[in-house]
């Protein structure tokens, strides 16, 4: 039984918080089955990195990258026109020193 977005979101912001960093959620999608996009942003390095949940190959549910730049107004850019493909979608945001993005789930890397 998977849990619902708004349950998992929860849980996802305080991790995050537990370790010291800061997350919010930056835009509300369906409660029950939207879809998770999480932006990590490296307060060091002034970088960012986006992820969403993908479903691999082999039927493995994994996080990967759909943009390859750390740029944070291109990952931006990418929310938007998720925004005009699926407007039930969560944007979590999360500010750490060290850019972690806190997911337990298996994450590919570029």
């Amino acid at each position: 039984m998977l849990l619902s977005t708004d349950i998992w979101v929860g849980a996802l912001i305080r991790r995050a918080q537990a370790e010291g960093a800061f997350a919010t959620v930056a835009r509300k999608g369906d409660e029950r089955a939207g879809t998770v996009l999480v932006k990590a942003v490296n307060l060091r390095e002034r970088t960012a990195r986006l992820y969403v949940e993908a479903l691999r190959g082999d039927g493995e549910r994994v996080w990967i990258q759909p943009v390859a730049s750390e740029e944070e107004p291109a990952l931006d850019a990418y929310v938007e026109r998720q925004a005009r493909i699926d407007p039930d979608f969560w944007l979590v945001e999360i500010e750490d020193l060290l850019g972690r993005h806190f997911l337990t789930e298996p994450v590919e890397n570029r």
